[in-house]
């Protein structure tokens, strides 16, 4: 047989026929006088059982040790394991379709952020109508960005966090109140009077859960910096305070 007669009767293509020559994982025959390589019954068995193998979901290189063993040996072992990693997708599957149901049958539906977790995804409908402060559009986009950002061990406690900012009709307002401080600065300067009460009333937003205990935010935080440059000079001079108002009344 010809190359091309081979993979017609397997079912591959030639170019994957020269690839498992070039990998090693099919033998290549001499060249006969004429120049043409002739495959015999041999090649087509190999060939075949690599055309399994890889449905099976096999990687080459897996492939590759199945077949050094020509007793088959280790075949077993390979396929239960990789028996036991479809079971591990299939499982993280199902739980991937739960956390997108759960977001669809949200109540209020998906927020403008995009998909964040059912439990923010509640908070920032209770708070819904604060999205006409700027402020407060751009809040919520941190927020979203942080749940995705932080190790997994964290989210909970920041959307514990975010609950206790937003979680109660009261803490809705005050940070409405807030916003709308922080808003009225986005001409102004960092000088400006109006800073002073801004930073107070967003530092009385910020529940104390938001940050490890007894740390600090750091004023040279990479992300603190990239933040701070999409504010009003004012805007972030309001945030800075409301930092140190925090640092120093958790001494």
């Amino acid at each position: 047989m010809r190359i091309g007669e081979l993979a017609g009767v397997v079912g591959v293509t030639t170019r994957a026929v020269r690839h498992y020559h070039h990998l090693g994982l099919l033998p290549e025959p001499e060249r006969r006088a004429n120049g043409y390589r002739e495959y015999g019954l041999r090649h087509a068995v190999v060939l075949a059982r690599i055309r399994r193998l890889t449905e099976l979901g096999l990687g080459l290189a897996e492939v590759r040790d199945v077949l050094a063993d020509e007793a088959g040996k280790d075949l077993v072992e390979v396929l239960t394991e990789l028996d036991e990693d479809l079971a591990r997708q299939e499982d993280a599957l199902r739980e991937r379709r739960a956390r997108l149901r759960a977001l669809l049958d949200a109540e209020g539906g998906m927020p403008a952020e995009g998909p964040v977790s059912p439990g923010l995804a509640a908070l920032f409908a209770q708070a819904a109508h604060l999205s006409d402060s700027p402020m407060a559009a751009k809040d919520r986009e941190i927020i979203a960005f942080l749940e995705t950002a932080v190790p997994d061990g964290e989210r909970e406690r920041l959307v514990s966090s975010v609950g206790e900012a937003l979680g109660s009709p009261e803490a809705v307002a005050r940070a409405g109140e807030a916003y709308a401080l922080l808003d009225a600065l986005a001409g102004a300067g960092p000088d400006d009077p109006r800073v002073t009460e801004a930073a107070r009333a967003l530092a009385d937003c910020i529940p104390p859960g938001l940050f490890p205990e007894g740390g600090e935010a750091d004023q040279d935080d990479s992300f603190l910096r990239a933040f701070y440059d999409d504010l009003a000079p004012a805007q972030a001079e309001a945030v800075r305070r409301a930092l140190r108002i925090l640092t120093e009344e958790r001494r």
